[in-house]
């Protein structure tokens, strides 16, 4: 596995810490709702663990076929929540590490993996301080669905999630797009709540889950980001990557608005527009990969 020399290193967390400024203190506050989330969702039919456990593969065919054969290469996940999505990628062959912030969702995913008896490196760690934490790349660093709206500082995640790529490797995203997130996702219809261009966080407070609306817990203060396509791509770009793809599509894997319908394509769930609405983007994947010979 490709080592990152120790100079290389000290200069990308240089870099980082005086180019980038960002409120670590809301951005930390999120991790009780995930330590929460996680006693939750572990239990819910959403996440599907006791499915899992019985051999069933959570991913989705889209993260499947944009990412393409994973047998024989290093895979890193990062804000992998307990590992399901990692583990599952390890049944396809994938040599896996994954990463999340909350200390009860790394405990879970290192017990699962010793259950199914599947190889796999977790580490608990806020994704801005992973630099000092692990220090090697990978054939491919994969994230998905609903990651970068918990992150403040776009351009900082770009630079570290780029770090861990190997030359001749690529970074895959796949997330909710970014203008779908400007509706108010509990009334009818499509009505305008949260700016698209904003660099404040949206502030909030959630007592449950979108895995379990029934299941409440005491009011946590949520912070949340809304970051444009632009802004990603061009980090990216900044980043050092070379875009080799841009997709959007108007089906989601999550009831992002009240009126979508439910629908099933080949076993898979999926949330698409009613036939009378005309379609705008709900989900986005993007592939960038690191040029051979490129740090």
């Amino acid at each position: 596995m490709y080592i990152v020399p120790r100079d290389a290193w000290f200069l990308i967390t240089v870099h980082s810490f005086f180019l980038y400024n960002y409120p670590m203190t809301d951005y930390l506050s999120n991790k009780a709702l995930w330590q929460k989330y996680t006693e939750i969702h572990s239990q819910t039919d959403y996440y599907g663990l006791k499915e899992f456990l019985a051999g069933q593969n959570k991913l989705h065919s889209l993260e499947r076929s944009e990412v393409g054969p994973v047998d024989g290469k290093s895979l890193l996940h990062l804000q992998c929540h307990f590992g399901l999505d990692t583990l599952s990628w390890a049944r396809l062959g994938a040599s896996v590490t994954g990463m999340d912030f909350s200390d009860p969702a790394i405990e879970l995913a290192a017990a699962i993996a010793k259950e199914v008896n599947l190889p796999a490196r977790f580490i608990c760690s806020d994704i801005y301080d992973l630099p000092n934490r692990l220090r090697e790349q990978f054939d491919v660093v994969f994230t998905s669905y609903g990651i970068l709206t918990w992150l403040p500082d776009i351009p900082r995640w770009a630079q570290i999630a780029a770090s861990y790529v190997k030359p001749g490797g690529f970074l895959y995203l796949v997330e909710f797009h970014p203008f779908a997130q400007i509706f108010d996702e509990a009334a009818p219809g499509y009505t305008i709540k949260y700016p698209y261009f904003e660099k404040n966080a949206i502030v909030s407070t959630s007592d449950a889950s979108y895995a379990d609306a029934e299941t409440k817990f005491e009011p946590i203060t949520v912070y949340e980001w809304n970051h444009p396509i632009s802004e990603v791509i061009s980090s990216l770009i900044q980043a050092g990557l070379h875009i080799e793809f841009v997709h959007e599509f108007a089906e989601s894997v999550y009831q992002q608005l009240p009126n979508l319908i439910e629908t099933t394509v080949d076993g898979e769930q999926f949330y698409v527009f009613p036939e009378e609405v005309p379609p705008f983007p709900l989900m986005y994947s993007i592939r960038a990969s690191k040029p051979a010979g490129q740090l």
